[in-house]
């Protein structure tokens, strides 16, 4: 079996590049733990090297474009790569994002060097620029072929020949192995072996002797014997469903009326795969142009009536983004919509498999309720108006809330996870201040408590009021019994921030635990714990 391989160099930086809308042309690199991961020709023209440091890599190059790393984003955009070559040749392997792998189809075309021409005329069509194609009679070798080739163009080893091919590349090819692949090359170097040929040339029970199974695999690879196979993966059903109108529609409950059919054909479908969807895309065209189009996530996974809802508010929302021709800008929120719709579109973006998204025992009919009975307030009063508080990291009570719309994901928050320092220790208030109240807190000396950049206190609390706390503390003097702190924090000081403040856990003699806070400009209540 011949093996032709497709390759697209330093793939997470194109992905990386496409997905931030800068200029292929800029150097840049992907970081994954303030180390580069992956960068392009451009950034390796001015000195930055795979490794590197992030300080090190932009005193190389002062204009690099630092990129963060994302599996997810560089496999999605080789997705349209991975389907153009399965178009030609039906059976394609994606090894990682930028390499893959393909029974060579020489017999189809005519000859090898036929197909890869036809492939690579195919994809660069498809507006993928550097590709380069290797093909051999093994994996390793059909990818180390790719790897020499030119950009746009390929390299064809001849049948029996992976061994003569292979001989004279230097070790460093083998660091792709990981780092394991790393240690190696470092091991052979150190041994004075040079190329795949030198390794090749040593025994094979003293290379298994000296460098285990790894090593003798390694071995193998290097005389063109690689015994790696590569499965071929089953092409993604077709999920979208649409619906056309004709004539087009101008009404908004109109078309959501007729949508219904179209939304349950789209979540049967999906449960023929044993798949549900919680993130979809829904698409409105007017005149062939899609003139709305918006991303929705479920905090469970859609059924056909949350479509219709989803269809419902995105027609009917006075936010609506328009495309080029303009349908729905600026268009009130109204029955209507500004130019008729001849075409709505279900595209699911996420999908996952329907078992792990299964009901309880004993179903889950009272939450089917309570989201109908939510739905329908946000058919009144706005999909926007109805929220829900999520949890998120931050140092204040406050910056640990966020309010997302009820029926949608929360995207974007700060991770829980992280250290934050100057967080106050749980349990967290109940209550938190939306406007906090200004207290006052002395010591024994009656001297405002005051605490110092490094986190001195003045003093210890005795006595605190708060001014305006409605139900919280009176307005006169309360002696405090006992209290804890500082935690001082200094947040936005880069940005011109409030500066430093501490905060502090109170408990009054009625008994009632506060959070009070020390910035700059006073004391203030932030949150209580009755």
């Amino acid at each position: 079996m011949r093996v032709m391989v497709v390759w697209c160099p330093d793939w997470s930086v194109v992905a990386a590049l496409d997905e931030a809308d800068r200029s292929l042309r800029s150097p840049a690199a992907v970081l994954s733990g303030n180390v580069v991961e992956v960068c392009n020709g451009p950034a390796r023209a001015e000195g930055v090297r795979r490794g590197q440091r992030r300080r090190d890599a932009q005193a190389r190059c002062p204009e690099l474009v630092l990129l963060p790393a994302n599996a997810d984003r560089d496999a999605r955009a080789f997705e349209p790569v991975l389907a153009i070559v399965e178009e030609l040749r039906p059976g394609v392997a994606a090894l990682r994002p930028g390499l893959l792998a393909v029974r060579a189809p020489g017999s189809w075309y005519g000859t090898e060097t036929a197909a890869a021409a036809t492939a690579c005329q195919a994809l660069v069509e498809g507006g993928i620029w550097d590709v380069r194609f290797g093909i051999a009679d093994d994996l390793f070798t059909a990818e180390q072929a790719a790897r020499t080739a030119d950009v746009q163009s390929w390299t064809v080893v001849p049948e029996g020949g992976s061994a003569a091919f292979l001989r004279g590349l230097p070790v460093h090819v083998l660091q792709d192995g990981g780092a394991q692949g790393r240690d190696l090359v470092g091991l052979l170097q150190r041994l004075g072996l040079r190329t795949l040929g030198d390794l090749a040339d040593l025994p094979g029970d003293a290379v298994e002797h000296r460098l285990g199974t790894y090593g003798a695999e390694v071995r193998r690879r290097a005389r063109g014997e690689d015994r790696a196979l590569f499965a071929a993966r089953t092409p993604p059903p077709e999920l979208d469903a649409e619906v056309s109108f004709e004539p087009p529609l101008d009404s908004v409950e109109a078309i959501t009326f007729s949508v219904r059919t179209t939304a349950e054909r789209f979540v049967s479908q999906l449960a023929r795969h044993q798949l549900v969807a919680t993130a979809v895309r829904v698409e409105a065209e007017s005149d062939g142009i899609v003139c709305s189009s918006r991303a929705w996530l479920h905090p469970r996974h859609f059924g056909a009536r949350d479509l219709v809802d989803r269809v419902h508010w995105q027609l009917q929302s006075a936010g609506t983004t328009s495309g080029p021709g303009g349908a729905l800008r600026g268009r009130k929120q109204s029955g209507s919509v500004r130019a008729p719709i001849d075409r709505v579109r279900f595209v699911p973006e996420v999908v996952e498999p329907a078992a792990a998204h299964g009901e309880a025992l004993w179903g889950g009919a009272g939450d089917d309720l309570v989201e109908r009975g939510v739905a329908r307030v946000q058919g009144m009063v706005g999909f926007d108006a109805v929220r829900r508080p999520v949890l998120q990291g931050g140092r204040s009570p406050a910056a640990r809330q966020s309010l997302v719309p009820w029926g949608e994901r929360a995207v974007d928050l700060r991770p829980v996870d992280r250290p934050w320092p100057g967080r106050v220790p749980g349990p967290a208030p109940v209550r938190v201040f939306a406007a906090p109240p200004v207290a006052e807190v002395v010591d024994d000396a009656g001297r405002e408590v005051s605490v110092t950049d490094r986190g001195v206190v003045s003093g210890e609390p005795r006595r605190f009021r708060v001014e305006g706390a409605g139900d919280g503390p009176r307005l006169t003097w309360q002696p405090v019994t006992a209290w804890a702190g500082p935690w001082p924090t200094d947040e936005g000081w880069w940005s011109g921030g409030s500066g430093p403040s501490a905060r502090f856990q109170v408990v009054g003699a009625d008994g009632r635990a506060w959070l009070l806070l020390r910035a700059p400009e006073g004391w203030s209540l932030e949150a209580g714990y009755d």
